[in-house]
């Protein structure tokens, strides 16, 4: 055997196989038929041992008949497995990968082959302790419910972590929260390749998140064409659905969409930003305002002059813009002064 053979993974659930299997019911019908049977016949053989002595006929039939009806029917009973819609069943035998169920139905597998989940101990674990279990997971629905039946759910569910402090592009602190919704499409790699997948999928969102805030700033000034974390959240979202498929894909996990919950400053700086907000946006109003107070005087002088109702100086001109600009500039009413004499 070469070197590489033996470094290279035995990778089971790199190829997903479905195990041999028979109808479940068709399984229980007739093992309950025989297991009558064979009943019939134990207690028939040692009727016959009565009667007629000690006899190889009737020590054949007692060990066989109780042998199926004490061993092999229960066994054949163990073998019988029932699979609900978006379900999935993995299968090893004897610490080999045998095989997975996706189908829904009634089945009869090997008596021997196992059905493995990953958060079986650790579902235990959390029966037994749930304060120490539960701290540091994400919500990520009802995973005891999933492995106490020995199935890995392939329906879409729900990852929702704790809102993390990140810094964005500009190095400010910032409080962000983002959901993702997943769903196992490859239960045998869920199973076999990682441990827990669930918090795998969590711990890889985390990082995921950080790696991708890091690249944008948390807004952008409105004359900026700079992509940011409040005005661009579609093209994030985009970014961190492919981020975290490409970690998770491992897993056998897709994800099928993300999206940011909870996004705002860190508490320290919070209020320094509301305060800069705020003047930007005065700036901004103030800006607008100057410009269209420009174009209402603009727009007197010229209709003034073309209807040829008052000629006026350049000093008279610049007084009446000076009175027009404070008018409309001004953030308070303003006190109109009547001349009743001449304007010059």
């Amino acid at each position: 055997m070469t070197t590489s053979s033996m470094n290279q993974p035995d990778g089971p659930a790199k190829v997903e196989r479905i195990p041999w299997h028979l109808n479940g019911m068709a399984v229980l019908v007739s093992n309950i038929l025989v297991m009558m049977a064979t009943t019939a016949l134990f207690i028939l053989g040692i009727v016959w041992l009565d009667r007629d002595g000690l006899s190889v006929a009737s020590l054949v039939l007692i060990v066989i008949t109780g042998s199926y009806a004490s061993l092999v029917g229960p066994m054949i009973f163990a073998g019988l497995k029932i699979l609900k819609p978006n379900e999935a069943m993995v299968l090893t035998l004897f610490g080999k990968y045998h095989g997975s169920l996706r189908e829904a139905g009634f089945y009869f597998i090997n008596p021997f082959a196992a059905s493995v989940h990953p958060l079986g101990s650790k579902d235990q674990a959390a029966v037994e302790s749930p304060e120490k279990s539960n701290a540091g997971r994400a919500t990520t629905g009802s995973t005891g419910k999933r492995s106490a039946g020995r199935t890995v759910s392939l329906k879409a569910m729900t990852l929702s972590n704790d809102r993390q402090k990140v810094n964005d592009a500009l190095g400010n602190p910032i409080i962000i929260g983002i959901v993702v919704i997943w769903k196992v499409i490859n239960p045998t790699k869920a199973v076999l390749d990682v441990d827990d997948y669930p918090e795998y999928l969590s711990i890889q969102c985390d990082s995921a998140l950080r790696n991708i805030v890091r690249l944008y700033p948390y807004d952008s000034a409105d004359d900026e064409e700079e992509k940011s974390l409040r005005g661009s959240s579609q093209e994030v979202a985009l970014k961190l659905k492919e981020e975290i498929q490409e970690k998770v894909a491992v897993a056998g996990i897709e994800i099928v969409e993300a999206r940011i919950t909870h996004l705002s400053y860190a508490p320290e700086i919070a209020a320094a930003m509301l305060q800069r907000q705020q003047a930007s946006a005065i700036i901004a109003a103030r800006q607008k305002i100057v410009e269209g107070a420009v174009g209402m005087v603009e727009m007197a002088l010229a209709r003034l002059s073309e209807n040829k109702i008052v000629d006026l100086d350049e000093e008279r001109k610049a007084s009446m813009v000076s009175n027009l600009l404070v008018v409309l500039c001004s953030n308070k009413d303003t006190q109109p002064v009547v001349n009743t004499g001449s304007i010059y």
